[in-house]
């Protein structure tokens, strides 16, 4: 192609699969105030399942008003059409917004929900539709335990890696989380990751996880005061499990799981969601209205 068809290629005309694969290699806010405003077949291809596939809003809603977080997810997980497969986001609210999200992503498999306010009821309710599920995090949600994770041990038999870390002021209180460790260990054989730090359990029911789970490789029990493990006997007996803990450990090598903690530059104003959510006919029009250099919302122009 010469220098003059060069200056000229119609970006516009890329087929939207393709658009979508770009878009996701951009930050949330740019995908949804910049990108639109291009032009019309870009705008499709944002209102369409193409850049959905994978929603991470965690850092985002670990700050915004939690109503912002709620109406961003339904917003978000509507787009996808049920071809959502990774789904991250702090601080879910409620079990009804939980219910939405597994009502229509049938194909999901990684889903994190660190600090959520999810109960054992929900999860015990929906969890045969968590079948897909290869990475699950559940860290910081105190309305859960032994039941849920029972349940999704019987219905998740793919999951390979599972968080669970708690608070290091639960350390402090007298509740036992034995009975969590115990459902780990008779429900999720096929784990490789397991991260459990400051739950409160004991060394025999980590000796339980240890022995039941034979493809672990990899087990985070940092906090855990209360564990006492022969180390040397474990290496003779394990020798591709890597335990890190009961000390804590500064800074640690990343393991090849953690692929899920790479955040998208977050929102700057949000301000700016009033009054977008109640017609998404009408949703991008309110959603940028005003959006110039004077505008004061304090967003990036568009390039």
């Amino acid at each position: 192609m010469d220098q003059e068809g060069a200056d000229f290629r119609r970006w516009d005309e890329l087929i939207p699969d393709t658009l979508g694969l770009i878009f996701r290699n951009l930050s949330l806010q740019e995908i949804l105030t910049v990108v639109p405003r291009v032009c019309k077949s870009w705008g499709k291809v944002v209102n369409g399942p193409y850049c959905w596939q994978e929603i991470d809003i965690e850092e985002w809603s670990s700050w915004t008003e939690p109503g912002n977080t709620d109406r961003m997810l339904r917003m978000l997980v509507a787009r996808s059409c049920g071809s959502l497969r990774k789904l991250c986001v702090y601080g879910l609210q409620n079990d009804l917004v939980f219910s939405f999200v597994l009502e229509h992503a049938s194909s999901l498999r990684t889903l994190l929900l660190p600090g959520s306010n999810i109960t054992d009821a929900i999860i015990e309710q929906v969890a045969g539709r968590l079948s897909t599920i290869t990475f699950l995090d559940l860290s910081y949600c105190g309305k859960i335990g032994a039941r849920s994770l029972e349940a999704i041990g019987k219905h998740c038999k793919a999951l390979t890696v599972l968080r669970r870390n708690m608070h290091s002021r639960n350390a402090d209180t007298t509740f036992s989380q034995e009975d969590e460790a115990c459902t780990i260990a008779a429900t999720m054989p096929k784990l490789k990751q397991l991260e459990i730090s400051y739950l409160l359990i004991n060394t025999g029911s980590v000796l339980e996880i240890v022995f039941s789970c034979h493809e672990l490789q990899f087990l985070d029990l940092q906090g855990c005061w209360n564990v006492k493990l022969d180390e040397k006997y474990l290496r003779e007996k394990f020798p591709n499990l890597k335990i890190l803990g009961p000390q804590i450990v500064d800074h640690y090598e990343a393991s090849s799981w953690e692929g899920c903690s790479d955040y998208s530059d977050s929102f700057y104003d949000t301000d700016s969601f009033d009054g977008m959510w109640d017609d998404e006919e009408s949703l991008e029009l309110r959603f940028y209205e005003g959006f110039g250099e004077d505008s004061g919302h304090g967003w990036p122009p568009s390039p």
